[in-house]
């Protein structure tokens, strides 16, 4: 009688256990998967963000092409200058 009564509480705490873990599971799964629907939408948000800059650095260029080209020529020489090492 004594081993039955064991074996029922060990059963009944290899199912609290299995339980606990099921959930334990799903919470992290369900966690995992908020935090990919997140990085999706701020990966579309940035997107956006890029074609947007695009196109006002395109509107930029095409009202002041001077200005662009002279912001270019002063960019291109300070990036030999840092870069060269010297």
């Amino acid at each position: 009688m004594e081993t039955t009564d064991n074996t029922n509480r060990v059963d009944e705490t290899i199912d609290r256990v299995k339980s606990s873990a099921h959930e334990a599971v799903d919470k992290a799964a369900n966690a995992t998967s908020q935090a990919a629907d997140a990085l999706s939408r701020k990966g579309e948000q940035l997107k956006n963000a890029e074609q947007q800059f695009v196109e006002d650095c395109r509107g930029y260029i095409h009202e002041n092409p001077v200005a662009s080209l002279g912001i270019a020529v002063g960019v291109g020489f300070l990036l030999s200058r840092l870069l060269s090492g010297r």
